[in-house]
């Protein structure tokens, strides 16, 4: 039976820690028969302190390394090493790595990619983390392949999930790559999960808007804020900011990093979903208010920016009150 290894080190977040054990331990076949076996450890055999006010006790120390088929890392609290950064892979967890056996399967569930990072195992390779947390991944690990939009990624034998649930998502995938759409519709009709979620890690990114500055083009932008439900030419914001529209579009792109189309874009997208969340205004309704027109403009913008069709988009956060 295939054994999955989830390692239990200090700090760990609770929920994350419950994931494996959740989904592959409800993973069956067809007659009942368990699909997986799912051992938890800390490094030690020891119980561990975690994110939360308790302690979790474990079975085993990372001994069961050598017995994985796959290796399961949920994200944890970590202090600063002597230069004032975070130690990703102390001495004990890289000589645990070295217990594993050629093939092993191994996954990180939020920020527990550093850990796969630091071990060497995402170098040149595509990954995902939080994306509160990507941009500095990133800076700490310029060889490998970030991508902060997807919930998770799968490298074969590697495999990324982004932050929290997508833990559940990844787990998912995984028993459906391993055993077939049908398991893992089991599990998720057991567990009360979305067998599969739609769109990726970008429909949850917060994008605040900077605060205006009395120079540049800032005072534009916050006038463009205020008149989003209306066309914006390029002429008439550089005829707002009193420049030319050469000088505009080069001192634009040099304050915000983007023409000003795109920004206008993506400040439209902001509004569309900012009213998705908190009115009931009909989808046609925000496309005109957000100045995209039609509900087919709204629906391809909402899609390119994050992954999911308004109507998706207001499902997964429609305002309770």
């Amino acid at each position: 039976m295939h054994r999955v290894v989830v390692l239990a080190l200090e700090g760990v977040y609770p929920f994350e820690l419950s994931i494996p054990v959740r989904i592959f331990g409800t993973a069956a076949g067809p007659g009942g028969e368990p699909l997986y076996e799912v051992v938890t450890c800390s490094l030690d055999g020891r119980p561990v302190r975690t994110s939360a006010d308790f302690s979790v006790a474990v079975e085993h120390s990372a001994e069961v390394f050598a017995t994985a088929d796959t290796l399961v890392i949920p994200p944890f609290t970590c202090g600063p090493d002597e230069n004032g950064d975070r130690d990703w892979l102390p001495a004990p967890l890289a000589a645990a790595f070295a217990l594993l056996r050629p093939g092993t399967r191994i996954v990180s569930i939020c920020s527990a990619s550093y850990v796969l990072a630091a071990a060497g195992l995402l170098h040149g390779r595509p990954a995902t983390t939080h994306w509160n947390e990507a941009e500095h991944f990133q800076r700490q690990f310029p060889d490998v392949r970030v991508d902060a939009d997807v919930l998770f990624v799968d490298d074969g034998d590697v495999l990324t999930a982004a932050g929290v649930a997508a833990g559940i998502d990844l787990c998912m995938h995984l028993v459906r790559r391993d055993h077939g759409s049908e398991a893992a519709n089991r599990v998720a009709r057991r567990c009360v999960v979305p067998p599969w979620r739609e769109g990726g890690q970008a429909q949850f990114i917060e994008r605040p808007v900077p605060e205006p500055s009395a120079t540049g083009t800032a005072a534009t932008r916050a006038w463009a804020m205020e008149h989003l439900h209306r066309p914006l030419s390029l002429a008439e914001l550089a005829a707002h900011a009193g420049m030319s529209v050469r000088t505009f579009t080069r001192r634009f792109r040099h304050e915000v990093g983007t023409t000003p189309g795109q920004w206008l874009t993506r400040q439209r997208v902001e509004h569309a979903r900012r009213l998705l969340e908190s009115t009931d205004l009909g989808v046609d309704r925000v496309a005109d208010r957000a100045g995209f027109g039609t509900a087919a403009s709204l629906r391809q913008h909402m899609v390119a920016a994050v992954g999911v069709p308004p109507s998706t988009y207001r499902q997964t956060f429609r305002a309770t009150a």
